[in-house]
Parts: structure tokens; C-alpha cells; sequence
């Protein structure tokens, strides 16, 4: 159970190190994502999270050049 445990949290911490990569996120403080704890980690995704505008950024819809589909 123990290494399932671990292998959970590692999978979270590259989850949410990724998620702040794409937002430009790379440091907090004089810290690397990477030596950060989890607890530090989840804490700084949901403050972008609340700050960020939902229809920014990752996760938005972008038009590009559409056309319609003749029927």
C-alpha cells in the first residue's frame, strides 16, 4: 500500500509542476516547483486557479481560421 501511496503523490506533484509550467510558472519564492511539497504545490494551483480567468489561456476554446462544412 505504501508504494501505491507514493506513486500517487509523485503522479499529483509532476501533475500539478506541469500544470504551473504551462501558466509560466517556474518558481515560488527561491524555490524550483520541483522542491516544493505537495501541500505547496496544491496551494499554488488553486490560487492561479482562482486568479486566472476561465476563458484564458489552457483549457480555453481558440477559433482558428474555420471555415464551414458545405453540406
Amino acid at each position: 500500500m505504501g508504494e501505491i501511496l507514493q506513486e500517487a503523490i509523485h503522479n499529483r506533484r509532476n501533475e500539478l509542476i506541469n500544470k504551473l509550467i504551462v501558466h509560466n510558472i517556474f518558481k515560488k519564492g527561491d524555490k524550483q516547483l520541483f522542491e516544493l511539497t505537495l501541500q505547496e504545490l496544491e496551494d499554488e494551483y488553486k490560487y492561479l486557479q482562482r486568479e486566472c480567468h476561465p476563458h484564458s489561456d489552457v483549457g480555453s476554446i481558440h477559433w482558428k481560421n474555420c471555415s464551414k462544412l458545405s453540406s
